[in-house]
């Protein structure tokens, strides 16, 4: 599988974890997102790496029965140094309607391995429908 592929898999998973259960470390988890690290959420706001580091910290084990599945992988577009991925997100909690987005994530190879740089999410709508020839 491509190495970015897989890195969206395991960030979700560990995002899943730490959210859901409190599973982690969250000096392992951050280290997955670069310094200059920008998201744009799906409400619209901006976060860098700051917010998002307050964010898992106020969060921890906030969303009980957490599950997150990542759908539609597509490479964007790769180059020596980095990539960019577009994927569909479904997060499901206990009793809840499942919420999808649609996220593009920008990465950055590093000797660590695949390092987000930035982050896209937009909210899928409940019942909206692929448009025409993306079935």
């Amino acid at each position: 599988m491509n190495r970015y592929f897989t890195e969206v898999i395991d960030a979700h998973i560990a995002i899943a974890n730490w959210l859901g259960k409190g599973i982690g470390e969250q000096q392992a988890l951050l280290a997955r997102f670069q310094e200059g690290f920008s998201m744009i959420a799906l409400n619209g706001s901006t976060l860098g790496l700051t917010e998002l580091s307050a964010f898992f910290n106020a969060h921890r084990a906030a969303k009980p029965g957490l599950e997150i599945v990542i759908e539609e992988m597509r490479l964007i577009a790769e180059w020596p140094t980095g990539a960019v991925v577009n994927y569909r997100e479904k997060q499901t909690l206990p009793g809840q309607q499942a919420t999808l987005r649609y996220s593009t994530a920008v990465f950055i190879q590093t000797a660590a391995g695949p390092g987000w740089r930035h982050l896209h999410e937009t909210a899928i709508e409940p019942g909206l429908k692929k448009a025409a020839g993306q079935e």
